[in-house]
C-alpha cells in the first residue's frame, strides 16, 4: 500500500510515498480503507521539527515517528475476532495518533479508540478533518477553557481549521464570538455566525479596547503579554501552538495561561467529546470547511499550500 513519510527534518520535499506492506488487523482492530485523510499546520510543524525543544519528545536528529496524517475517513474491510461494535463495509471516521498514519491507504485502529460511524449526511473528506479542527477545539472551549453561555470569546485565526471550528463551537455554547482574520476571509467568519470580526492586517486587537472573559489563539501569532490588558479581571489566554514564552507563561500564570496537547489527552476522554461531536454534525450543527484537497500522491503540494499562509478551513489527503 501507499504511505506518506519523512525520515529527516525539513521544507515538504522531504515527504516520500512508498509502498509497505497492508497492515492485519488484531482481534481488537479493524482494518479501514482509507478514502480521505487530514493534512494540518500541526503535521507541518513536525515536519519540520519545530518548536525545536519539541524534538526532545519528536527525536533530537532525525523524527522517531515517520508518518503524517492523524485524522481518518474510510470503510472498513475487515475486522477481528472481538470486534462487536463494526462490520465490514461500515463507513467509519475518527483520529489514530502516534501510530503507522493516516495519510496511506489503510490503517489498523482499535474498536475502543477514537473511530465512530459516519453520519451519511457528511463527505469522507468532510469527516476525515473533524478529529483535528473541532476535537482540538471543543477540547479547549468545553474543557481547558470552561466556555459559558454569555462569556464573550475572541478567536484568533477564526478562518483555519481550529478557528472556523471554535467559531462554530462557541455559537453552539452561547457564547458571544469575536473573530480575527485576514481580508479575504472576512465573508467565511461572517457567515459562520461571529458577532464581530477583526481584519488582523488592518487593526490589532490588543489596541482596539474591546475586553473578553477568553482570547483563544488558534495560530500562535499573538502572546499573553499582548493580550492580557484586553482580558477581563478573571479572563483565561490558550492557544494550542506551543512555544517558548507560552511555556514560561503558563508556569508562571497557571490560572490566566493555558496551554494543552490534545494529542496527549487519554483516549477515553478524547472519544467522549468525539462523540459529543458527532451528536452535532448528525443534527448539521456543525460543519467542516473544506479549502481544498489533493490526492496522496500529491501531498507535498498540500504541506506546501499549508505553508503559504493562504489556507483557510481544512485541507484533506483522498485516495481513488
Amino acid at each position: 500500500m501507499k504511505t506518506a513519510i519523512y525520515t529527516k527534518y525539513g521544507s515538504p520535499e522531504v515527504i516520500q510515498v512508498v509502498d509497505t506492506a497492508k497492515p492485519l488487523p488484531k482481534p481488537n482492530e479493524v482494518l479501514v480503507k482509507i478514502k480521505a485523510s487530514s493534512a494540518t499546520i500541526a503535521d507541518t510543524m513536525m515536519r519540520q521539527g519545530v518548536p525545536k525543544f519539541g524534538r526532545l519528545f519528536l527525536g533530537v536528529f532525525k523524527p522517531k515517528n515517520t508518518a503524517l496524517g492523524t485524522g481518518f475517513s474510510g470503510v472498513v474491510e475487515a475486522k477481528g475476532s472481538q470486534i462487536t461494535k463494526f462490520k465490514v463495509g461500515d463507513e467509519v471516521f475518527g483520529e489514530k495518533l502516534f501510530s503507522n498514519g493516516c495519510n496511506a491507504e489503510y490503517i489498523c485502529i482499535a474498536e475502543d479508540m477514537v473511530i465512530e460511524k459516519k453520519p451519511t449526511t457528511i463527505s469522507h473528506q468532510e469527516a476525515a478533518t473533524i478529529s483535528d479542527g473541532f476535537l482540538t477545539s471543543y477540547s479547549f472551549l468545553k474543557d481547558i477553557g470552561n466556555l459559558k453561555k454569555g462569556q464573550h470569546i475572541l478567536i484568533n485565526g477564526a478562518s483555519g481549521s481550529l478557528g472556523s471550528a471554535a467559531v462554530q463551537i462557541a455559537k453552539q455554547m452561547g457564547a458571544f464570538v469575536t473573530g480575527v482574520c485576514s481580508t479575504s476571509n472576512i465573508d467565511l467568519v461572517k457567515s459562520l455566525g461571529v458577532e464581530d470580526v477583526i481584519d488582523y492586517k488592518k487593526n490589532d486587537f490588543t489596541e482596539m479596547g474591546n475586553t473578553y472573559d477568553i482570547i483563544y489563539d488558534t495560530v500562535g501569532k499573538s502572546s499573553y503579554k499582548k493580550s492580557k490588558k484586553v482580558l477581563n479581571h478573571n479572563g483565561l489566554f490558550m492557544s494550542p501552538v506551543l512555544s517558548c514564552e507560552l511555556l514560561w507563561c503558563t508556569m508562571l500564570s497557571p490560572k490566566k495561561v493555558k496551554f494543552s496537547a490534545t494529542g496527549m489527552r487519554k483516549q477515553k476522554d478524547l472519544k467522549y467529546l468525539f462523540n459529543e461531536l458527532l451528536s452535532l454534525f448528525k443534527e448539521d450543527r456543525l460543519q467542516a470547511i473544506i479549502d481544498r484537497t489533493y490526492p496522496l500522491d500529491q501531498i507535498i503540494e498540500a504541506h506546501n499550500y499549508l505553508e503559504s499562509g493562504n489556507k483557510y478551513g481544512n485541507i484533506a489527503i483522498i485516495n481513488s
